[in-house]
């Protein structure tokens, strides 16, 4: 693993996920991303202290995380190694398959960028805030996170499709035009029909596919307890004002938590939730995902989970059963009459591995052009070859610098001057041919001219699974970090302008001047809100919290409350944001 330092603290992260890890770059936040995040944590923490997991409120004073402020994760860090966690700031979505390896390896990757203002209630992009105060604090629950790490380590070897990863990539694209404050009507109207056609392009639900429907309906969107009264886990709701409240009224309806169900179940991450899950426990959760994993094609192997790795166009492992773990684009698959594979194929660069260590001279570099194996028993032959003695392998004259005939009951054959036989934990595992044919049905798989013909041994496919056997020594992962990113913010005069008044109100919180210098600050402000950004609520309710707070300026403490009860009959979708504030400021 490569240390990644995230500002103060060392986490250790897999070479194969560093690509997707970016620099938090603090500096970047404004004044009003500050108070976005204030704002958010102010009503959460007011609501969920009553109606979150017990977990929630403490994890939240302990994970590094304030209410004042965007945290850095550098604090985090500090916090969370305390239970062996780490965090890495990311860029918006990335593949389910990659999320799911982080939290495998104990680290939180957190999305470092923060809502517009305009969706402080709900936005649809993760952000800083999602992944923070959603994510973080309930990791503080032993059971909790032991339900994460599980899930990771299972999500990170879900098999996907290529159908897939389009969609992965429709959805980011969506989230990021929508979140972007210059985007036309008609590049958000562009993204949601790119959505809808790869939405519809997908025929079949892919193990990663179902795996991400879980994780949505417990990690995200979770509720827990009793079906009438549960409590709130979920991070997408733990960090929605508008949903945490929501959600627990009788217009979402409360499911009782089934595996079948949710993996059944379709969501859409751009509008919120009509039905919510209720699990009894993290129990029940750690079960489920341990069932469904006795299911998926790294439990199953065999031809339906060689076919289902076809379709994915990133790397994947196929496990002999002789121990033997190829590691590439499985590209190509020969089938009996049967309909049973009894050759596959990777194109590109390959590795070799057992027990998820790579064999030594079988990295990318040798199998850099692909690899190609029959797979099952020696014609007349009811041994494994992987099982054969000294003796046996003598009889079929398989012998260094003998020329071996070896035709497979699936009519492949292999012709060539045995090199050497590699055996591992007492098992043939490998035996290499030099000038060598394979031959199936008339079709030449292998050329003698190609060099070395290294054949894998083994009866069967046991275990087919996403990823490389040995991550760290093949140094890539599943999918690459997408190539579509979100624009960085440029601040016209007036926006600046208003970053300024916010960071002068933050000042007189943070520094506590004299009332009479705060009287002078803060009526400069209101004056210059009312000039020239009227319909700021959030600002307004900023100076009104500190002049309540200090019994300061009455006449301004009412002249705020009579712009905030006009900005509330002008703006029905802000009107209970205003609400919520008020109710926190007291009457």
């Amino acid at each position: 693993m490569n240390r990644v330092e995230s500002d103060f603290s060392l986490v250790q992260v897999p070479v194969h996920l560093r690509e997707f890890v970016v620099e938090q770059d603090y500096e970047r936040y404004t004044p009003v991303d500050h108070a976005v995040w204030r704002y958010v944590m102010r009503q959460n923490l007011s609501f969920l202290s009553k109606t979150a997991h017990a977990a929630y409120v403490d994890g939240l004073r302990t994970s590094g995380i304030s209410v004042e402020r965007i945290p850095n994760i550098r604090e985090m860090n500090e916090s969370l190694a305390q239970i062996g966690w780490g965090a890495v700031t990311i860029n918006g979505f990335i593949p389910a398959v990659a999320f799911f390896d982080f939290q495998a390896h104990g680290i939180l990757p957190i999305a470092c960028d923060i809502r517009q203002y305009e969706h402080i209630a709900y936005t649809p992009a993760p952000d800083i805030i999602h992944e923070a105060a959603g994510h973080a604090p309930i990791i503080k629950d032993e059971k909790y996170r032991s339900y994460l790490k599980c899930f990771g380590e299972i999500g990170s070897r879900a098999l996907s499709s290529r159908e897939d990863y389009e969609l992965y990539e429709a959805i980011r694209l969506l989230s990021i035009v929508k979140e972007d404050p210059h985007s036309t009507e008609a590049e958000i109207r562009a993204a949601e029909l790119e959505l809808e056609q790869k939405a519809q392009a997908v025929q079949e639900v892919s193990e990663a596919n179902q795996l991400a429907r879980l994780y949505w309906w417990t990690v995200e969107y979770g509720l827990i307890g009793d079906l009438e009264n549960p409590q709130i886990y979920g991070a997408g709701l733990l960090s929605s004002v508008g949903e945490s409240m929501s959600c627990l009224k009788d217009d979402v309806r409360k499911i009782p938590f089934s595996l079948q169900a949710c993996i059944e179940t379709d969501y859409d991450i751009t509008k919120p939730q009509p039905q919510l899950f209720v699990c009894r426990d993290f129990d029940e959760l750690i079960e489920a995902v341990q069932e469904f994993a006795k299911t998926m094609a790294m439990s199953v192997g065999g031809t339906e989970s060689l076919i289902k790795a076809s379709k994915m166009p990133q790397t994947s492992t196929s496990v002999y059963s002789s121990g033997l773990q190829v590691s590439g684009v499985l590209s190509e698959l020969e089938f009996d009459d049967r309909g049973e594979a009894v050759y596959l194929k990777t194109a590109g660069p390959t590795a070799l591995a057992v027990g998820g260590k790579e064999l030594p001279g079988h990295g990318k570099t040798c199998h850099a052009e692909g690899f190609g194996s029959p797979i099952g028993l020696l014609a007349g032959e009811p041994t494994p070859l992987e099982a054969f003695t000294d003796e046996q392998l003598e009889v079929y004259g398989i012998v260094a610098d003998r020329t071996a005939t070896l035709t497979f009951a699936s009519g492949v054959q292999v012709v060539g001057r045995v090199a050497y036989i590699r055996r591992e934990n007492g098992k043939i595992v490998l035996i290499g041919f030099d000038n060598c044919t394979v031959t199936y049905r008339g079709k030449t798989l292998f050329r003698a001219e190609w060099g070395t013909y290294d054949m894998a041994v083994g009866e069967k496919i046991v275990s087919v699974f996403a990823g490389a056997a040995d991550r760290e020594a093949f140094a890539t992962g599943t999918h690459k970090p997408s190539a579509v990113n979100a624009r960085r913010p440029v601040y016209s005069p007036e926006q600046k302008r208003l970053h300024r008044l916010y960071q002068r109100v933050r000042d007189i919180r943070e520094q506590a001047p004299a009332a009479e210098t705060a009287q002078r600050v803060l009526a400069e402000v209101v004056r210059e809100a009312d000039e020239a950004f009227p319909d700021d609520w959030l600002i307004r309710l900023e100076i009104l919290e500190i002049l309540h707070e200090r019994c300061l300026l009455p006449d301004k403490q009412a002249h705020l409350r009579r712009a905030l009860e006009a900005l509330r009959e002008k703006d029905g979708e802000q009107a209970q944001l205003i609400d919520n504030g008020l109710l926190l400021i007291g009457k």
